[in-house]
């Protein structure tokens, strides 16, 4: 059915009133959902108090309660999307007041609909909209981190590491709650299926992102085809998933939403209409943001779809292809490339007419096609009544925005594209502080190669760090691990390869168990202090150096599965930001471990083919420098986007290395080894294993805040917070 463009806007209005009016008329009783903000509150006095049990209760259902709620609120909409539709037919044939009259019709009775769909399962106060600071509370998974300390008090293990893990997913540079993880691990009775993430449902999207990426780097063509096809459509269901809880959930009054004179009926209508189209188009922005990170990735939908005419192509699916670039086209209809790719793609096609004759999916087709009906909306909106609106794509046709605006907005994206450009420039430079070219003072040591031979900036390669037998002593060690039982797993990065790892603290407590010597343990310890002083002072740091992670990991070849390899051992990346090689941009954000200044690589080993490091432009095509490892090398460099990175395929045998990163940051020092030092003073004998669960060895997360500290007073609806000690 076809809706006079004119009349839109007010049957969207009438509908987000009566909504409104549907969010606070109903009765509750007992039995009905209850706030789950109420419950997530009590929860947190209950942990405050360290009524444990209580706290634990409380805490999940209040997790319970927001997705039973957004669960009902699904379901009401399925269930009320025929309501009206008597009324909603006349609207085709009647015009003028009588036209105005059927759509109110229509509206009021999806609305009742609705109204007393959510009354029959949730309470008056439980449809209430939440504070902003609860959607920050949850949308962060801060009552994991309470869960987490709870569960652990109460001995429930398994369920405390699953908390862990879900919180530790969303905050990535937690430190505290990175320690208790790896503190979990050691503990007897779990294992890797109890660190999962219990809000995984809202991720899948970007784990097939994420897989159909690897593949691709894999030229696993037809699996990535398929990847990319699965997420397309995952990030279509959760973006429909959040326009519905737009539409259901009490809308906030227009007073809240920053719009001037909305003093009328029909201004409030107006405004409150405004209010959930931008909800609705926000969604973009909300899918597009992964887990832990804090800016949304452009063109995330896009993008995707470019991706996947890719795959398709190669795999052998020219029809499949010409589909999605059509689909693609649908957001940049005057793209050369993709213009250039569909003409090649008809080309392979030949005279196939019904192939050629493909059009966009009709999914695509009408994503696009409602989004640019509300940013005419919302632009219009912009200029009429004052209203706040940032459009989250980057695709938007000149069209749609009014020529009152359309200076403005030309300039906020030529400012966009100046900065972008500037970026690119700016990519040779390095602001990590580090200045090569400092003394090596260590006796046997040489600089191998320096900036000029390794072609970029804040590399260097130094041999002679460590001698042919304690090279032999730590591949001695690392082998002793593995006839332990401490096998590798199935490499992250490949499928060809397997990994195995020790931690210094591990290799500690392996020493105390007779496992490994304790002074192979020590040497672990000596040589990443060792790497530390050299370093230091060839990057003349003018600030304090600090050892932020140690970990002897290697990497072996499969035999039998190494024919035709094309991927990597580890793909490019930086070490303390994301890198986007299609915009050259690394964004210095979570999940990167954004405290990381300068990074280290310390080889044992040569008797093995491949695994050579090697640096790239921020394209991650471009290698600017090799290095083959060897015994005793020593690779630093700087942390940062001037130094993107990855290892090639190791096809045959076990590469074994020391990876070692420090910050100029105090704050992020590695706590563990400072454990293992103050358990080698003079007056200690050893070091407590650090799974003790009597809280010796700092086996129990770090509440002391948690006990002590009160709840911080203020408004009843506040942010609950942790405190910066705690998980």
């Amino acid at each position: 059915m076809a809706l006079p463009p004119d009349l839109f806007a007010v049957y969207v209005a009438s509908q987000v009133l009566f909504l409104c009016a549907a969010s606070v008329n109903s009765n509750g009783v007992s039995s009905l959902l209850q706030p789950y903000d109420f419950l997530y509150y009590k929860g947190v006095r209950s942990y405050y108090n360290a009524e444990w049990a209580k706290a634990a209760e409380l805490l999940e259902r209040s997790i319970a309660t927001k997705e039973a709620l957004f669960k009902i609120r699904r379901q009401c909409f399925e269930e009320c999307g025929a309501a009206g539709g008597g009324a909603l037919q006349k609207l085709d044939t009647e015009e003028g007041s009588l036209w105005d009259l059927w759509a109110l019709d229509w509206v009021q009775k999806k609305a009742e609909c609705l109204r007393f769909c959510v009354g029959r399962s949730v309470s008056h106060v439980g449809q209430l909209p939440v504070s902003t600071d609860i959607e920050y509370e949850f949308g962060s998974r801060n009552p994991y981190n309470f869960l987490q300390v709870t569960y652990y008090k109460l001995e429930k293990l398994q369920k405390a590491a699953a908390a862990a893990q879900t919180y530790f997913v969303a905050n990535p540079t937690h430190l505290e709650m990175r320690n208790n993880i790896e503190k979990y691990r050691r503990m007897e009775g779990l294992t890797d299926e109890d660190f999962y993430d219990r809000e995984m449902d809202s991720e899948k999207h970007w784990l097939a992102y994420d897989s159909a990426l690897q593949l691709e780097a894999s030229s696993e063509w037809t699996q990535a085809a398929d990847r990319w096809r699965a997420c397309v459509n995952e990030t279509l269901r959760q973006t429909e998933e959040c326009r519905v809880q737009c539409v259901v959930a009490g809308q906030r009054l227009p007073e809240d939403r920053g719009v001037d004179s909305v003093d009328g009926v029909f201004e409030k209508a107006a405004a409150l209409s405004l209010s959930l189209l931008s909800c609705q188009q926000s969604c973009v922005t909300q899918v597009a943001t992964p887990p832990g990170r804090i800016s949304s990735q452009d063109d995330f939908l896009p993008t995707q779809l470019e991706h996947m005419h890719i795959a398709q192509f190669k795999a052998g699916d020219v029809r499949g292809a010409v589909q999605t670039l059509r689909s693609l086209l649908l957001f940049y209809p005057s793209d050369k490339d993709a213009i250039d790719n569909l003409q090649l793609y008809q080309e392979t096609l030949g005279g196939d007419k019904e192939s050629l004759d493909l059009q966009p999916t009709q999914e695509i087709v009408h994503y696009v096609q409602r989004s640019l009906q509300e940013k005419k909306l919302l632009y219009f909106g912009m200029e009429n009544l004052n209203y706040t609106f940032t459009d989250p794509d980057l695709w938007t046709p000149e069209d749609v925005v009014p020529e009152a605006l359309r200076e403005m907005w030309k300039a906020e994206k030529k400012k966009m594209t100046e900065k972008t450009k500037e970026e690119e420039q700016q990519e040779e430079v390095d602001d990590s502080g580090f200045y090569a070219g400092g003394p090596v003072r260590q006796v046997g040591v040489t600089i191998t190669m320096d900036d000029l031979l390794l072609n970029g900036t804040n590399r260097v390669v130094l041999d002679g760090v460590m001698t042919d037998k304690e090279c032999e002593r730590m591949l001695q060690m690392a082998a002793a691990v593995a006839a332990a039982g401490d096998r590798g797993r199935r490499s992250p990065h490949t499928p060809h390869e397997t990994l195995d790892g020790l931690t210094l603290i591990k290799a500690v407590n392996l020493a105390q168990d007779g496992l490994v010597n304790q002074t192979d343990a020590k040497l672990l310890h000596e040589l990443g202090e060792r790497a530390r002083i050299l370093l230091h002072s060839y990057f003349r740091s003018p600030s304090g150096l600090f050892v932020t992670f140690t970990h002897l990991v290697c990497r072996s070849a499969i035999a039998g599965d190494q024919e035709g390899r094309m991927d990597l051992s580890y793909p490019v990346h930086v070490d303390n930001c994301l890198l986007e090689p299609d915009t050259r941009q690394c964004w210095k954000e979570p999940p990167a471990f954004i405290h990381r200044d300068l990074s280290a690589i310390l080889y044992l080993n040569d008797n093995f083919d491949g695994g050579e490091l090697f640096f790239t432009n921020r394209d991650t095509k471009t290698v600017t420098a090799r290095v083959k490892p060897t015994c005793g090398r020593l690779v630093g460099f700087s942390s940062g986007p001037i130094n993107p990175h990855g290892v090639t395929a190791v096809t045959r045998g076990r590469r074994c290395a020391l990876a070692l990163w420090f910050t100029k940051d105090k704050l992020y020092r590695d706590m563990e080894r400072e454990e293992v030092e103050n358990g080698w003073a003079p007056d200690r004998q050893g070091v407590a294993k650090s799974d003790d669960k009597d809280g010796g060895g700092g086996g129990a997360p770090a509440t002391r805040n948690a006990r002590n500290q009160a709840p911080a007073k203020g408004r009843a609806r506040g942010r609950v917070t942790a405190g910066k000690d705690e998980l």
